[in-house]
């Protein structure tokens, strides 16, 4: 049964792979790049710790994200030691990637981690849609340019996802402990 989910997967990812359209090739090689070490989540992040109304929704999306480094990079990835999919098929990876280990998606964990917890703290709705929108694409560029496979991406965005739930979890009872008179 494995074995034939890993050759859905894969034939999946090629037929993803038939879908370049030379344009959008450099576009999305960029913006899947903006997530390497997840730059991108963290700068986002940073900037919001600026600003007085986006401040919680910055520091709870660092916090998801390191959690999210911590399973995915730290504990997942080199546990399950899953190759790179243009080793073991007929694609050509648009960006390159230093890591050989493609389960499950780091850059996707950063951005759903982030944009998890953007929807639910940010005081703008258009922000809140955007936080979701970006961080699905940044899950789909990583299919385009070919350096994961579908369920690298969706177990990433699972994982950070979960991880911005027990981040904001754990906000609300911090809170709430806060909020209580002794």
């Amino acid at each position: 049964m494995l074995e034939g989910l890993l050759q859905m997967d894969g034939q999946l990812l090629v037929a993803i792979q038939g879908l370049h359209m030379s344009w959008l090739d450099p576009i999305v090689s960029l913006y899947t790049k903006l997530g390497d070490a997840g730059i991108f989540w963290i700068v986002l992040s940073l900037a919001m710790l600026v600003y007085k109304p986006t401040r919680k929704a910055g520091a709870l999306a660092l916090c998801a994200m390191v959690l999210g480094l911590l399973v995915t990079n730290l504990t997942i990835k080199p546990l399950v030691e899953r190759a790179r999919p243009w080793l073991d098929w007929p694609i050509v990876p648009l960006v390159t990637e230093k890591d050989p280990n493609s389960f499950p998606s780091g850059h996707t964990c950063a951005a759903f981690a982030a944009g998890m917890i953007w929807m639910r703290t940010l005081p703008w709705r258009w922000g809140r849609v955007a936080a979701v929108v970006l961080a699905a694409l940044m899950g789909l560029s990583r299919l385009y340019v070919g350096v994961h496979y579908p369920t690298d991406v969706l177990v990433g965005a699972i994982i950070g996802a979960l991880c911005a739930l027990v981040i904001w979890k754990a906000y609300l009872l911090y809170a709430d402990r806060r909020n209580q008179v002794y």
